[in-house]
């Protein structure tokens, strides 16, 4: 419906600020844990408006009185003209964030009992903020009207009006109002269910009227099945009643769920059935240059429902910068904070160089935010650490203080070069990660190389490192070696010639063409964590740039096909030489639209266009792809074809847990209740263990309705078992700092369930921190919650 505010004053510009007058902590999956309890409480006694209709225009209003008082002192002054200091926005309490639904998408009632009112529109705009309105200015008689559509939702609503003048004179009101009717029906539903669950869900009627009120209350659902959905429920004169049905969940799949109370009132809620089961994917890549055809298997054993394609075309350098600039600094680690700096710094330039303009205000953001975490890190950082930062903090010449912090760990690193030209270094490393290392090291001095001082200390540590290189050219026996040698720059004549074809030769082709430089055993990165298949491919993408025989094009196409926007390359490591392989291979502009489509044994499954505004970003394509079991030919095509274009297609579908897989030294065992009851804490117990010195991710999945203890994990914290901990729905993840030698780690924390009935948890695995690839599982279990 509408409202509208009115405003008085004079010459006022006006901020609006909407949220729930109710702030209390009740928002079990959006509503109120009344539900669960089985009360009703009315709540604060506002301004009260029985509305008819929710969603559908109105002329009531609310008057509010805005005069101007004079300013009170400010640390900085309000300009003299009508730009609003305040951000308007309209908040609700309740229910996560949903597009607009249509009114009716289940089959209506047959008929209400006699007596029942005729039916009403059905609720289902249920929307987190509803309302920006930074600036509204009065007329010539202090006067102004904003139009609001409220949502659905039955809840209290306050409104917050702050205006000043042209003079700096400032002012402020509140007023509230609250959404009810006189009697409606409260379905309580979680964010999400997992496949095979079977849930009691709590659907709340509640009267706030004078009177006794006898209704028919119906609950019907797609996508899950509800066993007693219909039934006569009595409610007593201000009162709520609380009645359960049973859902039982079969499938994945968007769910839709119609609670109607008679003819006077109907709410329409979704979310998603999960499914259960192991991911399995497959992910095939290349450029755009023709049309592409593979071949992708899907399992066999594949969960009903599991199965979807996901199409990425990435437009060149410039799409895959971009794509880095929105998710570099949402990522944590100090290669990740290090790699984001960095990116920040240099994203002008790069983005110059591509056709691309930069977000002035968002890379002073990201720098600002990634600049703070740096310097943390730099204080007193070991030499590998050193060398990670310090070509972040260069990167930015015109920041002071990054400057003098790239210098001082530039001079570190250079300090430690060791007599016979090697770097870094310490009991128990190979020859392998020492050349690895000293590679690292070369790169970091040399970007320091801007001024004197820095020029002759590159100068210096460039002659050692290149004789230690020489000197052990015989025993550098692997590929990714020769590549983190060749891209340092520390090596030129016959030594990179011979390091060049040693790159050559260790090169393998897949099926579709595609090369990429496989990682032998034993091998690892600086830091001691084995690459990946991808970083060692990117190494050789800068290792082979100036080589003519190099098939830089099949390498560009493993580079583009294993890239993810959600998390780059891998880690920070990997990320920033992911980004360096991209620039330096994809360079031309693209065509103003580009059609892409993908087939599945000759038929469409989708299709998209990336045009002149979208070829700044990633095209994603995304579909339900039933009937994708065993071997089946994909092609994907772009009209125009366009060599720069790269994409990744990836079928992905859930099959059967099976049992637990070593993972490289990896153990975790998960304890978890035998039995539970709605509102009671739970204890969980987690056991892992990993070799000495490394950083862990344990994710624990949760099923749906179960909410984290947040104390209980704050207190993993205090005692420095933890580093961090994020909760998100279905899961709680655990970061864990190095521990020592033979030093297992034993945590419990504290879960409540919310849901009764028979529930899947989700998966819990244990993984280095930045390496997924790398992690064990444990299969999910079922929880019985009473």
């Amino acid at each position: 419906m509408k409202r509208y505010f009115v405003l008085g004053g004079v010459c006022l510009t006006v901020g609006f600020f909407m949220s729930t007058c109710l702030h209390d902590a009740r928002r079990l999956f959006g509503s109120s844990s009344n539900a669960l309890a089985g009360s009703y409480e009315p709540g604060v006694r506002l301004q009260k408006k029985t509305l008819r209709s929710f969603g559908a225009a109105s002329e009531e209003g609310m008057e509010m009185e805005a005069a101007a008082a004079p300013a009170p002192a400010m640390s900085a002054p309000l300009a003299d003209q009508e730009v609003a200091q305040d951000i308007g926005s309209a908040r609700g309490g309740g229910m996560p964030q949903e597009r607009p639904r249509p009114r009716s998408v289940l089959p209506s009632e047959p008929g209400a009992p006699p007596g029942e009112a005729p039916a009403t529109p059905g609720r289902a705009w249920f929307p987190e903020t509803f309302l920006f309105e930074p600036l509204v200015v009065t007329d010539a008689s202090g006067s102004a009207s904003v139009p609001v559509k409220v949502p659905d939702r039955l809840t209290n609503w306050r409104v917050l009006a702050l205006a000043h003048s042209r003079s700096g004179a400032q002012a402020g009101t509140v007023s509230a109002f609250a959404g009810t009717l006189p009697t409606y029906v409260d379905p309580v539903l979680p964010p999400f269910l997992r496949a095979g669950d079977v849930v009691r869900l709590p659907v709340q009627v509640v009267n706030t009227t004078g009177a006794s009120v006898t209704r028919s209350l119906k609950v019907e659902a797609r996508g899950v099945a509800v066993e007693g959905g219909s039934r006569t429920v009595t409610v007593p004169a201000g009162g709520s009643v609380v009645e359960y049905v049973t859902v039982r969940a079969a499938q994945p799949g968007p769910v839709t769920v119609r609670a109607s109370l008679g003819g006077t009132d109907s709410v329409t809620r979704s979310f998603d059935v999960w499914p259960t089961g192991r991911p399995v994917t497959e992910t095939r890549g290349g450029t755009l240059a023709a049309p592409r055809t593979l071949e992708l298997a899907g399992p066999a054993d594949a969960v009903a429902g599991s199965e979807r394609v996901r199409l990425l075309v990435y437009p060149g350098a410039l799409g895959v910068l971009r794509a880095e600039l929105d998710a570099a600094a949402g990522r944590g680690g100090v290669a990740e904070d290090a790699y984001a700096l960095l990116l920040a710094g240099r994203a002008p330039e790069l983005l110059k160089s591509l056709g691309g303009t930069a977000d002035a205000k968002e890379l002073e953001r990201m720098a600002a935010l990634a600049g703070q975490r740096v310097l943390r890190a730099g204080r007193a950082p070991d030499v590998a650490t050193a060398a990670l930062l310090a070509e972040a903090a260069l990167g930015h010449p015109d920041n002071p203080v990054l400057s003098r912090l790239g210098e001082r760990l530039s001079s570190q690193v250079a300090s430690a070069q060791r007599p016979d030209g090697t770097c870094q270094g310490a009991d128990g490393w190979t020859l392998q990660r020492l050349l690895v290392a000293t590679a690292d090291c070369a790169r970091t001095v040399r970007a320091g190389a801007g001024s004197t001082e820095g020029g002759r200390r590159a100068s210096a540590f460039h002659a050692r490192a290149a004789g230690a290189f020489e000197r052990y050219l015989s025993r550098v026996r692997d590929g990714y070696t020769a590549a983190a040698i060749l891209a340092s720059g520390g090596v030129s004549g016959s030594v990179r010639d011979t390091l060049r074809k040693q790159v050559r030769e260790a090169l393998k082709k897949r099926p579709d063409g595609s090369a990429f430089l496989p990682v032998e055993a034993d091998v690892v990165r600086a830091d001691g964590l084995p690459p990946s298949e991808t970083e060692a491919t990117a190494l050789a993408v800068l290792a082979l740039a100036e080589d003519k025989e190099a098939p830089l094009a099949d390498l560009g196409t493993s580079l583009l096909a294993d890239y993810r926007p959600e998390r780059g390359w891998g880690d920070g490591r990997a990320n920033h030489v992911g980004l360096r392989a991209a620039l330096a291979l994809f360079k031309e502009p693209l065509p103003p639209q580009v059609r892409v489509v993908l087939e599945r044994d000759g038929k469409v499954v989708t299709e998209g266009t990336l045009d002149a505004k979208a070829l700044r970003e990633v095209l994603a394509l995304e579909g339900a792809v039933p009937g994708s079991a065993g071997a089946h030919t994909w092609t994907v095509r772009a009209e125009p074809a366009v060599p720069g274009l790269g994409f990744s297609l990836t079928l992905a579908a859930y099959v059967p847990w099976r049992a637990q897989e070593a993972g490289r030294g990896l153990e975790l065992a998960v304890k978890g209740p035998a039995e539970a009851k709605v509102g009671m804490p739970v204890e969980l117990t987690v056991q892992a263990a990993s070799p000495s010195g490394m950083g862990l991710t344990l994710r624990q999945g949760l099923p749906a309705g179960v909410q984290v203890d947040r104390p209980s994990l704050d207190a993993l914290v205090r005692e420095g078992r933890v580093s961090a901990y994020e909760v998100e729905d279905g899961a709680v993840s655990l970061t864990l700092p190095p521990r020592g030698a033979a030093e297992p780690f034993n945590a419990r924390f504290k879960v409540v369930p919310t849901l009764a009935g028979s529930l899947q948890a989700g998966a819990s695995s244990l993984t280095p921190v930045g390496r997924p690839d790398l992690g064990v599982h444990v299969p999910p279990s079922t929880w019985a919650v009473r």
